[in-house]
């Protein structure tokens, strides 16, 4: 129903303030649809067709959510040889890994064109895509995503033309490169026929919703979510090379996965530990000089008291024992993160007594640390709770939305 044809202008005009701008703007409501998709389904391999400016790709890396593969794509190479470098890591991610595999991988191409290295991914998102598209293309455009690609899902978000009276201002499209403005049953008539023709089923949905009884037109930003009928081994299968578009950038994640990393993180993670523990002893060795015994237990409420896979309890003090410092490989067990990385104190210990950084007594249950509190010891210690700052505030970090996107529309 035409919105103009059924209400006066005087209500309409009444109505923009109400309807626009939205909040959250319009794009970050897209992603956020996208985001929201990803954390429910976790595909493993998603592709942003349109990535432009890498927004959504950012946002992504971000939450990440299980990917492993995330591929950008866009026929404009200037723009991605622009942003391109913000996909790289954060410092964070070296200070502390994720389990997970992450690749990030940047092409020049057309959503039209088939190119063998974009086949078998879980996920396929074109948010604000297809209209920039001549129609003569969009049939292409199907065959590729659909037909050649065959994706395990598919999001397709592209303006509503039944809303655009009531946004303030607006004479034509939404965007001067906008080639068609699809109303809601000329997008679904598209729909209904991909699903025909390449064996799809497909759900309706949107972000941005006017008031009231201007509710009728639908969404700002009408969506199609496409979820594939039929199995497809392509996921399984080896990746191709590409051989039709141009890789622009390509980026590995650090992560647990490699066992370089895993070896490296685990072993920082003790040393760090059973240096703050060492620390931790000779603090109070200092505050009480009168005690001149080479065995000290540490409070009773500084005791850890594990349960080893026999189930036993038992007292495991930090003593010192001549010019060094013995670490029972329990306390620094109790650590959470360690426990974390490694899974089984049987694990740590095979892990450490093949690293030449680690020293250990000979049946494998204390590390061995120098008695003397020398200024590099020191320099470590303050470093590694420099490092663990660092990270913690990058991993708590709030997203900024309006100060990333803001050079965007919000329609």
């Amino acid at each position: 129903m035409c919105l103009m044809r059924t209400h006066s202008r005087a209500d309409l005009t009444k109505t923009l303030a109400m309807t626009t701008p939205f909040s959250p703007p319009l794009y970050m409501q897209r992603y956020q649809f996208v985001i929201d998709y990803v954390k429910t389904y976790r595909p493993k391999k998603v592709i942003d067709f349109g990535c432009a400016e890498c927004c959504l790709l950012k946002k992504l890396k971000f939450h990440r959510n299980g990917i492993q593969l995330l591929v950008g794509v866009d026929i404009n190479s200037v723009v991605l040889l622009k942003r391109m470098h913000t996909l790289a890591p954060l410092i964070s991610d070296y200070l502390q890994p994720s389990d997970g595999p992450l690749t990030i991988e940047l092409y020049q191409g057309s959503v039209t064109e088939r190119e063998p290295c974009t086949r078998g991914f879980d996920l396929v998102t074109c948010v604000e895509l297809i209209e920039h598209l001549e129609l003569v293309e969009v049939a292409s455009f199907s065959e590729v995503v659909f037909g050649y690609m065959s994706p395990g899902a598919v999001i397709v978000s592209t303006p509503n033309a039944e809303f655009n009276p009531l946004l303030p201002g607006l004479r034509g499209f939404r965007n001067y490169d906008h080639k068609f403005e699809w109303t809601r049953a000329e997008f679904q008539t598209w729909a209904h026929k991909v699903c025909r023709d390449y064996g799809y089923s497909v759900h309706f949905t949107g972000v941005g919703e006017a008031v009231g009884h201007w509710r009728e037109v639908g969404f700002c930003t009408q969506i199609a979510v496409f979820q594939r009928n039929f199995h497809d081994t392509m996921s399984n299968a080896k990746r191709l090379e590409p051989s039709v578009y141009r890789l622009m950038y390509r980026v590995v994640y650090p992560s647990l996965s490699d066992n370089n990393i895993y070896q490296r993180t685990l072993v920082n993670e003790v040393l760090y530990e059973a240096q703050h523990l060492r620390q931790e002893w000779l603090s109070r060795m200092n505050m009480d000089s009168s005690n001149n015994a080479h065995f000290c237990a540490p409070p009773l409420m500084d005791v850890f008291q594990h349960g080893l896979e026999g189930g036993t309890r038992d007292c495991q003090p930090v003593y010192q024992q001549g010019g060094t410092i013995c670490v029972p490989l329990a306390r620094v067990w109790s650590s959470p993160r360690v426990r974390a990385l490694c899974g089984s104190v049987q694990r740590l210990r095979e892990e450490l007594q093949v690293d030449s950084r680690v020293r250990m007594s000979a049946d494998g249950t204390v590390l061995i640390l120098p008695a003397a509190a020398d200024d590099e010891d020191d320099e470590e210690v303050e470093e590694e709770e420099n490092v663990k700052a660092v990270s913690g505030v990058a991993n708590n970090v709030e997203e900024d939305w309006d100060r990333e996107l803001g050079c965007y529309g919000n329609v």
